[in-house]
């Protein structure tokens, strides 16, 4: 080489620089690729699934890039430290050729073509990819050789080199991703994505009737009120049940008993009301909304009785209920109507204590705590410890005010809640 052209030196010099920035581009570009766009294009992109073939042996692909790298900058130094040799004498041209060429590498091998497969890795990868795949055809017996040299010294460190990472997204990092979609996703669909997402970590405690507000049919009032209520009710099905709510008798579907109420007269009786009565669907307390979504569905129901560790009823749940918590509400009742929170001005509003506290929350934008009591009313009480006889004052989380307006025999109906302070940084770490 010694006695080569001086342009034929220039010009292969070039082109190991070309080829490292190639090198260079392409491991970047691979590693950079998007695993899961990746497994979507595979089906059919054929460069897509070549790439995605290389990836499988990360230890493989990077062995080989690195071996051609580092051949290629081996060679460009020889090259250099010629021609800077002849250029600056023997001496001066050592020195020449470490600091100049180090910097033209760095310049237009290194940096600047992993910053461009960097930002842009598919048009980079996907047709590199058949210059790779071909190099570990020729090459696959000294990659071999070193992939076994390098996984020897790294299983003594404790390290499984054929254990690859796991690139499967947990649900708080898929949530991460809706939330950064941005435009790819529109609003409303990221709401239902994320409202999916929460079915796991809601209970049917959180969204369920609580009982005192179930409407029902107690078989022990007159059948006049019994047929009262079933004609001004909102709803398709009503829980039948004699007494008390704990001695459920079954569900009422109106729709199947409406020619009962078309004959009616003396066909409409309490017997009537059992036959046409289905038999109660009971859930578990704090069934995960994800759990239960299923079970409605097995089950083929679209109402259920909560039910403690006692057998007591706690409230009831039905399937419009679960899926409000994904597509938001779609219904309007009675219950809709009569408006529970109204805003005073910013971060101050007037509540009612039955309403619960991820609803709150949801309308607020706040960060009430919802790990114990299910509602406003609840909250206050459990701070209290007491039913107050009068109106009180009290602070919740030192961030929230919380003044009570109304209150009722068992509860605390009506309050004023107001955001006082934000927490400060430290605290939220904390």
């Amino acid at each position: 080489m010694n006695d080569a052209s001086t342009s034929f030196l220039i010009g292969l010099l070039v082109f190991l620089i070309i080829l490292s920035a190639l090198f260079s581009s392409s491991e970047t570009a691979m590693m950079s690729l998007n695993r899961f766009r990746l497994r979507h294009l595979r089906k059919t992109n054929p460069a897509a699934d070549r790439a995605a073939r290389l990836l499988e042996r990360p230890d493989r692909l990077i062995g080989l890039i690195l071996i051609g790298n580092n051949s290629v900058n081996i060679l460009a130094a020889l090259v250099a430290g010629i021609l800077f040799s002849r250029w600056f004498g023997p001496d001066a041209g050592v020195w020449v050729t470490t600091l100049l060429l180090t910097f033209i590498m760095l310049i237009f091998a290194e940096v600047t073509p992993k910053t461009i497969a960097a930002v842009h890795p598919e048009p980079i990868a996907f047709p590199i990819s058949r210059l790779l795949k071909f190099l570990l055809w020729i090459l696959g017996p000294a990659v071999t050789t070193l992939n076994w040299l390098t996984n020897s010294l790294v299983r003594l460190f404790g390290i499984d080199p054929t254990k690859l990472s796991d690139h499967h997204l947990s649900s708080e990092e898929l949530r991460t991703v809706v939330d950064e979609a941005g435009n790819l996703i529109p609003d409303h669909d990221q709401d239902m994505l994320l409202g999916i997402l929460d079915l796991e970590r809601i209970n049917v405690n959180d969204i369920m009737v609580p009982r005192n507000e179930i409407i029902g049919l107690n078989l022990e009032l007159p059948i006049k009120e019994l047929l009262k209520t079933i004609t001004g009710s909102d709803h398709t099905r009503l829980p039948v049940y004699q007494g008390d709510i704990n001695n459920m008798f079954g569900t009422l579907h109106l729709r199947r008993f409406n020619h009962v109420l078309h004959a009616g007269g003396e066909s409409i009786t309490k017997a009537a009301i059992k036959r046409f009565s289905k038999e109660p669907y009971f859930v578990p307390e704090n069934t995960p909304l994800s759990v239960q979504l299923v079970n409605f569905r097995k089950q083929k129901r679209r109402m259920g009785f909560i039910v403690d560790e006692y057998g007591d009823i706690e409230g009831m749940i039905t399937i419009d209920d679960l899926l409000e918590e994904i597509v938001g509400s779609y219904t309007t009742t009675q219950e809709d109507a009569d408006q529970t929170i109204s805003k005073i001005r910013d971060n101050e509003y007037l509540i009612d204590g039955s309403m619960s506290l991820r609803e709150i929350n949801k309308e607020t934008g706040w960060a009430l705590p919802t790990e114990g009591a299910k509602t406003l009313s609840g909250l206050a009480l459990e701070r209290l410890e007491m039913l107050p006889e009068g109106l009180v004052c009290l602070k919740i989380e030192d961030e929230y005010r919380v003044e009570t307006l109304a209150l009722g025999e068992k509860i605390i109906e009506k309050m004023h809640v107001a955001r006082v302070a934000e927490k400060s940084r430290s605290d939220l770490d904390n």
